[in-house]
């Protein structure tokens, strides 16, 4: 088993329930002593490198020479005997972006199944939270379902980072927004999400799937707002900071049970931009592949309000806060947030974060040009809004701390706050 730092650890251990010697590799040198106890309690050995006549499990992201089976494959391997019997449907949901916001949409739509979350906002069975902090490597499915005993869990929904597990009844790639390198350069973002397309259906962003993926074109279904080419689409939209109307048409989508369904209904959610109505688009392809009835999926979506972490509208004193707050932000959503809040009165944009919070890091070279081509009126703070600033050779208004930026900012009537940060690790601050 190599690399701990990234749920090697929980594999090594369900591993160790069915074979007589696991090995562990802590290739980054990350193992700390409590983990370091655990493996060895359980008869775990460490090693410092791959043992030649043992099969090696490594991350798809992990530069190895050779690796035998991914994280991903090995979960699901791990995983099956609970799945078969817990006989309920299973989504994971991957992507570049968008998978928290899909994953909450869904469960929104699918409330009345209760169904076992993971996602980068914690774990829950219901409205249960199992665990707060928890990471989205595919490993840590093996942790939700173990604290989610015998719940009443009817469906479950799992957000996975960089693929499948080939477990899913249904797979969803949200988008391939950034294709970005891994494994050194020696891989891609789009060709470690290619995991997906093992699940039993796939629901596909329509750009993604037409550049990476029509290879699979016999199992998936696709989503756009705006190609009507796609299964699901979307028009008569109309954006709202409150809710967003459209009328979406569903055009040659095949559920799980062969059925295809060809119609049309409206929906009003959240969704003031583009970009957050492609979460939609996601959210709604599943639920249909699923077999939902469109007037469940209308009750759902009407109930999404948005969640902490990724965007929500306040109002504080007069003024409108629309926060975006997220780990994985990137060039493409900073454009469609500076195009809707353009229309709005008096706006001001605090913009900035920090860095390291995901692997990948945001693209400051292309951000710098859409800064530099807008006209709104920028605060910059923290790690990346310092960046930021040096960047566009500019004297602006500069905060270390993005609430001492806020207060500032609130002399205005409307404040975006796009902020590269885990929403928890703000709130703290």
């Amino acid at each position: 088993m190599v690399d701990l730092t990234h749920g090697g650890v929980t594999i090594a251990l369900e591993l160790k329930r069915e074979s007589d010697r696991v090995l562990a590799w802590d290739i980054y040198g990350t193992l700390g002593e409590d983990d370091l106890k655990l493996l060895t309690d359980n008869g775990i050995e460490l090693v410092t490198g791959p043992d030649t006549g043992s099969p090696v499990i490594a991350p798809v992201h992990c530069p190895l020479e050779r690796t035998d089976m991914t994280h991903h494959e090995i979960t699901g391997r791990l995983l099956e005997s609970w799945k078969r019997s817990a006989k309920i449907p299973l989504v994971e949901v991957t992507g570049v972006k968008g998978k928290t916001s899909t994953v909450w949409i869904l469960r929104e739509i699918l409330r009345d199944l209760q169904p076992l979350i993971l996602s980068s906002l914690g774990s829950y069975a219901g409205d249960d939270l199992l665990k707060r902090d928890i990471s989205i490597t595919p490993a840590n499915m093996i942790e939700t379902v173990r604290l989610a005993g015998e719940c009443d869990c009817r469906t479950a929904i799992f957000e996975v980072s960089l693929g499948g597990t080939g477990l899913a009844d249904v797979g969803v790639l949200t988008n391939i927004a950034e294709d970005y390198p891994i494994r050194q350069g020696t891989s891609s973002a789009s060709r470690a999400k290619s995991q997906i397309f093992r699940s039993r259906r796939v629901c596909c962003e329509y750009g993604a799937f037409r550049r990476y993926y029509d290879r699979f074109w016999d199992i998936t279904n696709t989503f756009s707002v705006t190609d009507d080419r796609a299964c699901v689409h979307a028009s008569d939209v109309e954006y709202g900071l409150e809710s967003t109307s459209a009328t979406l048409i569903i055009d040659g989508l095949e559920t799980l049970k062969g059925d295809v369904i060809e119609t049309e209904f409206s929906v009003e959610t959240f969704a003031p931009a583009e970009h957050h109505l492609q979460n939609v688009l996601a959210g709604v392809s599943a639920a249909l592949t699923l077999g939902k009835d469109p007037k469940r999926i209308q009750e759902g979506l009407r109930n999404f309000r948005g969640i902490p972490g990724r965007t929500s509208i306040r109002e504080f004193n007069g003024t409108t806060i629309i926060e975006e707050i997220n780990p994985g932000l990137n060039v493409r959503a900073v454009e469609y947030s500076l195009e809707m809040v353009e229309k709005l009165t008096d706006p001001v944009v605090i913009i900035g974060g920090r860095y390291g919070v995901t692997c990948e890091e945001i693209d400051e070279e292309r951000l710098i040009r859409t800064l530099k081509g807008s006209d709104l009126q920028f605060i910059f703070v923290d790690e990346l809004g310092y960046s930021l600033m040096k960047g566009m050779g500019t004297d602006a208004v500069y905060f270390r701390r993005p609430e001492d930026a806020l207060r500032i900012a609130m002399k205005h009537d409307t404040v975006l706050m796009i902020y590269r940060s885990v929403y928890g690790d703000l709130t703290r601050r």
